[in-house]
Parts: C-alpha cells; structure tokens; sequence
C-alpha cells in the first residue's frame, strides 16, 4: 500500500515537471496604448492612466511616450484629478518645451490649477499658480483661439487675490491693526486697479484712516467711493461714519 501511494506521488511530480507553466509573451507598447484608448472611451479613467504608464514606461518611442504622456494628464483631469493632472502637465511643458502642443498642455496646465483654487479665506498657492501659467499662455500665444477666455480667467484669478487681500485688510480692521490694514487696502487699489469689488475696498479703507483719526484721508477716500460707485452698497455705511465723525 505504501509503495503504490510513493509511486503514485512520484508519477504525479514527473508529470507535473513535463508541463511547466506557459507565460504569456510580454505585449506591446502600441497594445497598451490601444486598451487605454477603449477604456477612456468608456470613461474608465483610471484603468486607462494605468495601460498608458505602461506605455510612458516601456520607452517605446518618444512620441508614443509624449503622446502617453498627454493622454494620462487628460484622463487625471477629467476624473476631477486637478492636483495630478496639474502634475502631470507640468512635467509635460517642462519637459517638452518645444512640442507642437504645448499651448494645449500650457491651457490645461492653467486650468488644473484654476479648478483647484479655494475661497479668499484660504490658501491662495493654486490660484497664483493659474495666474502665471495663463498670464505665461497670453505672453506666448496671443493669437490662440482660447486667448479671450484665458483673459476672463486672468481677471478671476486677480479678483479672487483681492479678495484675499481684503480679507486680510478686514481682519486688521477688526483686530485693531489700523496701520496694517490701511497697507493692505491702498496695495489692493494699485496692485488690482480692475478689481470687481473696489467699492468695499475703499470703503474699509477709509474706515481705517478714521479709525487713525485721519480725517482728511478718510473724507477723500470716502469721496472716491460716491464718485466711482454711486450705487454701492457701502455709500449708506460710509455715509453714516462720516456724519458721526464729523
């Protein structure tokens, strides 16, 4: 009994080293790129940035690698990956400084950044990062068809560093930080002069300059708010100041 189980054992080891397994052969950069291909056609983002590293990592070619490149940045984007694809395209423009399309990786470059921004109240890093990549895009192709909307996206960026700005203006106000506003407030009207909002900057502005009992700086900063914005919310506010202080 014990024979014909050791022999069975060793029959089965015999067999089993015949068969060795069979591994695929490895398959082609040009595949992969293929499968990446049918997936992000059906949105399935993730598993195509994954078939396309294998491409950027086979070193295939350089411009089925460049192209790899693109198509990992496109799909991180469109699955609301701004921060990686904000990664990825910068590696791109840095990279491939003078690629054919580098004004579409400079565009989407900037609006990674731009879909990453926070309200006034927070850090401002992304906001500044879509600023000089897309104030870089008007600099470099003025005569994209994108420009106009690159330089609607500009002024945003800008309104919302003012924002930030008066935000901090309006903490010193309210800490008692007089000086330190008043620094802040008057950098905002240079350094924004088309800011959306200025008739709020003004206003606190001058409510800084009374709170330093400068009367006449006050009453002048005061008076640029009537004659700028006639219809502002703050011409009641200021109004009442001034006949108080007065």
């Amino acid at each position: 009994m014990f024979r014909s189980l050791l022999f069975s054992l060793i029959l089965l080891i015999l067999l089993t080293a015949c068969n060795p397994t069979i591994v695929p052969p490895p398959r082609s950069a040009d595949y992969y790129f293929k499968e990446g291909e049918r997936f992000f056609d059906s949105h399935l983002y993730e598993d195509a940035v994954a078939s396309w590293k294998k491409v950027r990592d086979s070193y295939y070619s350089p411009e089925l690698n460049k192209l790899a490149e693109l198509k990992i940045a496109e799909a991180q984007y469109l699955s609301d990956n701004f921060e990686e694809a904000a990664s990825s395209y910068s590696a791109f423009v840095k990279e491939h400084p003078r690629d054919k399309r580098l004004p579409d990786a400079l565009y989407f470059l900037g609006m990674s950044y731009y879909k990453q921004m926070l309200s006034e109240d927070r850090d401002q890093t992304a906001t500044e990062n879509a600023l000089h990549t897309f104030q870089r895009f008007m600099k470099d192709y003025p005569s994209d068809k994108r420009i106009e909307e690159v330089s609607v996206l500009v002024q945003r960026t800008r309104n919302r560093l003012a924002e930030r700005e008066v935000y901090i203006g309006r903490f010193y106000l309210r800490t008692g930080h007089y000086q330190a506003a008043i620094n802040r407030l008057k950098g905002i009207l240079k350094e924004f002069p088309n800011y959306y909002y200025r008739d709020e900057a003004f206003f606190y502005l001058g409510t800084a300059y009374l709170k330093l009992h400068r009367k006449k700086e006050a009453a002048d900063i005061f008076n640029t708010l009537f004659d700028q914005f006639p219809d502002s919310q703050y011409i009641s506010q200021a109004q009442k100041i001034l006949a108080k202080d007065y």
